[in-house]
């Protein structure tokens, strides 16, 4: 039989020393770590100003800033081809006002055949009430076209740059947009009821700035950037959670694409018709009527869905890198 050990040969025993420590009873680095005494405040402050003044003389000693004959010789040339540049700027500011042709000269670059063509024969030609819309999606539609496509690469650009990568960083994504939904207003109910009055007609009014941009004020683009101010007062006021249900990346993609190839179709067939002095089978129809102006109520349609896309797409990215 073992020995009953007593209560100080017990206490020697590591058995003893790990039950205390399992029972927390004794802090095992208590008195067994070497301890320096905590720094006072004001020490420390003073230690931090010391090695700041350190620092500066240093850099003084090192570089010599004051007394650097390089440095001064390439502050003076900067400074001197700073003036020679804003006076040369201001000359040919000058010299190309003073070239500019009076106001209200019939012979100016501007009062050409051009504008008298887009005035006089635009409605007839392209059966739109506003000279604007038609001039823009019909005369000048190559460049429209442009435009679109530039909104599309800037939001390629921005995806590309700003979002988050999926692979191998599920929990980081996961972290991260548990942060976001955190930050976003889902309590506010000030906001929620505002948005739930003023969403629907703002979308609502977009829709119509769009279809009747050829009757009226309004467009593509006008009618675009309404509808994507109301998408991110949406996003705003319910958050991401909410707004992924009918709006994703995957929807951006498939709209903007879809309408930029629509748009393209349909200018290709233009182009081709009247490069070639053909016909165009598509009806003008009657000036003032929703269904007239030929292909420009389909082009104001293709051009607000690009830019309403690109509105949010662009809010999203930077918001929190993706939707």
């Amino acid at each position: 039989m073992s020995r009953k050990l007593s209560n100080n040969e017990y206490q020697k025993t590591r058995g003893f020393r790990f039950r205390q420590w399992f029972d927390g009873t004794k802090d095992p680095y208590l008195g067994e770590v070497e301890m320096k005494p905590v720094r006072d405040l004001s020490t420390a402050t003073q230690i931090t100003s010391e090695k700041k003044s350190d620092k500066k003389m240093f850099l003084e000693l090192v570089y010599d800033m004051k007394h650097n004959t390089q440095v001064k010789l390439f502050r003076r040339l900067y400074n001197a081809f700073a003036v020679l540049f804003c006076l040369l700027l201001v000359a040919m500011l000058l010299a190309a006002v003073s070239n500019l042709p009076l106001i209200g000269v019939a012979d100016k670059p501007v009062n050409n055949e051009v504008s008298q063509r887009y005035i006089e024969n635009g409605l007839q030609e392209t059966g739109s009430v506003n000279i604007v819309t038609g001039m823009i999606l019909d005369y000048r539609a190559f460049d429209t076209l442009g435009e679109s496509h530039v909104l599309f690469a800037a939001t390629c650009t921005v995806l590309i740059l700003l979002r988050v990568d999926k692979k191998g960083r599920k929990d980081k994504i996961a972290e991260q947009a548990m942060n976001d939904r955190l930050k976003e207003p889902k309590n506010d109910k000030v906001l929620q009821g505002v948005a739930k009055i003023l969403v629907p007609p703002i979308i609502i009014f977009g829709v119509y700035v769009i279809l009747f941009g050829h009757l009226g004020p309004g467009g593509g683009f006008s009618g675009g950037a309404i509808i994507g101010a109301g998408l991110i007062l949406y996003l705003e006021a319910f958050g991401f959670a909410k707004t992924e249900r009918f709006f994703k990346e995957s929807t951006y993609k498939k709209t903007s694409l879809g309408a930029l190839t629509c748009y393209c179709l349909c200018k290709s067939y233009s182009f081709y018709t009247g490069a070639n002095h053909i016909h165009s089978i598509i009806p003008l129809g009657t000036p003032g009527m929703i269904l007239s102006s030929g292909l420009i109520l389909i082009l104001n349609i293709c051009v607000g869905i690009v830019v309403a896309g690109t509105m949010y797409t662009f809010y999203a990215m930077f918001r929190k890198g993706g939707y």
